[in-house]
């Protein structure tokens, strides 16, 4: 019996590896969202988008957690969430660094005008983004990590914002070229991500598992958008901007394999 358990358990996930089950969880929720919506109707949205946001961002903090220890993800998380709530906040209130722009009442529970999810969005987003940079520069410490971390964290914006606008979550005041959306807006992201990484400094970090998030997060944009929420072009342009860096990402691992 005691055997019998011990070949079980050997079968079964690892603590250290739940989040392959969160990623899973997460995948499956965001393949779900258009069909839920077909079936309930624009109703569900609010509570999909907030459920896709909670379980993309667990998904990273186990990662975070199992790799790099409870108390050096606490600190990624300590930083990150309150200069993301900040950034945003002085976004909506005074325009500076991304373009005039309000929240509406869609995304609530807010402080400050600024939904709760927000934060959680930036810190779900950019650790797959200083995992894309760390493998293509090679370290963490160089301001060329820095930069493109910031470029392969904006670039999922090209799909975010057309998408969030279009159900009525943020208002342009004065809306603009890319498919309603500032080109400003992209240049706020840039300095906002950009800062918020030089001031977290993250450790070396997992590449495979928070690569994975990257990439399930590009694939099933570009398909969601293109095929279920009717805005091809943000789906194109997005495929190619958040593309440029998988591409990149997948040819340095080939490269690296081939040289062992």
């Amino acid at each position: 019996m005691n055997l019998d358990r011990t070949a079980a358990a050997a079968w079964l996930p690892r603590p250290l590896r739940a989040y392959h089950w969160l990623i899973a969880l997460w995948t499956l929720t965001m393949i779900c969202i258009p069909i839920i919506r077909w079936v309930v109707g624009d109703a569900v949205l609010h509570w999909s988008v907030i459920a896709n946001v909670v379980l993309q961002v667990t998904a990273v903090i186990a990662v975070l957690v199992a790799h790099l220890g409870g108390r050096a993800t606490a600190r990624i998380v300590a930083i990150v969430v309150p200069l993301a709530w900040l950034v945003e906040f002085v976004g909506s209130t005074t325009g500076f660094p991304f373009g005039a722009y309000h929240y509406t009442a869609a995304l609530a529970p807010h402080l400050g005008g600024v939904p709760l999810v927000i934060p959680l969005a930036w810190l779900m987003m950019l650790p797959p983004a200083w995992a894309v940079a760390q493998h293509l520069t090679g370290g963490t410490n160089a301001w060329r990590f820095v930069l493109v971390a910031a470029a392969a964290f904006t670039a999922w914006d090209l799909f975010l914002d057309p998408q969030m606008v279009g159900w009525g979550y943020w208002v342009w005041e004065e809306p603009g070229g890319y498919f309603g959306i500032p080109w400003v807006n992209f240049l706020g992201w840039l300095l906002a991500s950009a800062l918020i990484t030089a001031a977290v400094r993250p450790p070396r970090l997992p590449f495979a598992p928070l690569f994975a998030i990257y990439i399930i997060t590009w694939f099933l944009q570009s398909v969601g958008q293109f095929f279920f929420w009717g805005m091809p072009g943000p789906a194109l342009v997005g495929f190619v901007g958040m593309g440029i860096f998988v591409v990149l990402s997948i040819t340095r691992m080939k490269a690296e394999m081939e040289r062992r």
